[in-house]
């Protein structure tokens, strides 16, 4: 099928929510034309290399995306806020000319199953997320709260614990990829431990950096004969 592309400098996942505000001319025609149909929405792909606005020539985009629904639309003065959710995912076949908006002919990709054996390695994947949320919610914000309330569904709550985990934009897009449930709990569970372990790293060199401040300790990569004069 034929659909109206939105690439961007995060990855939508499905059944997650996707803020959006258009102030460029072309987004604001796509808007006006996808608010004719029945159920209004657009693909989103990440951007692999380039700028979400201003020229699209030297743009290059991965090529699975998510399909985002059209929920909330509200008018500003200058720009239109815009609120859409993930639904299912899709794979670009081509990219077609810009019309102005970028345009593509995508496929649907197969909806991952749930099977009961999933259900240890699913509670697996829940406790590693709000654990690593928690942690970094010490160092910054996080977009959701703590205790996010996740579907009954267990498909839907795997894609929300991925969309909710505190992850590199490359690192979700490996998570879209997956084949299976497994597969992305899995790919998930590794991910955040990953990057769990980065994080203690990081606050470890921070703790010493400061103590090493607070004694007074000379810089290692100081130079010993002093400043030029």
């Amino acid at each position: 099928m034929t659909t109206a592309m939105f690439p961007l400098g995060m990855v939508l996942l499905p059944h997650m929510p996707l803020p959006l505000r258009l102030f460029e001319r072309r987004y604001l025609v796509m808007l006006g034309r996808l608010l004719d149909e029945d159920e209004p929405e657009f693909g989103v792909v990440l951007i692999e290399r380039g700028r979400e606005s201003g020229d699209q020539d030297g743009q290059t985009r991965f090529d699975i995306g998510t399909m985002a629904r059209i929920t909330h639309v509200a008018a500003g003065e200058d720009d239109v806020q815009l609120l859409a959710r993930g639904t299912r995912r899709v794979e670009v076949v081509e990219w077609l000319p810009d019309d102005p908006y970028p345009q593509a002919v995508v496929r649907e990709l197969p909806e991952l199953e749930w099977h009961e054996d999933l259900r240890e390695l699913h509670a697996r994947a829940e406790e590693v997320v709000r654990r690593f949320r928690l942690r970094v919610s010490e160092f910054a914000e996080l977009g959701a709260d703590l205790d996010v309330e996740l579907d009954d569904d267990p498909v839907a709550s795997a894609w929300q614990l991925a969309g909710i985990a505190p992850l590199g934009p490359l690192d979700q897009q490996r998570l879209l990829r997956a084949g299976t449930l497994r597969e992305l709990l899995s790919r998930l569970i590794e991910a955040v431990e990953e990057a769990s372990q980065v994080l203690g790293a990081t606050a470890i060199d921070a703790m010493d950096e400061e103590l090493a401040e607070l004694l007074g300790e000379p810089d290692d990569d100081a130079d010993d004969d002093g400043p030029d004069r």
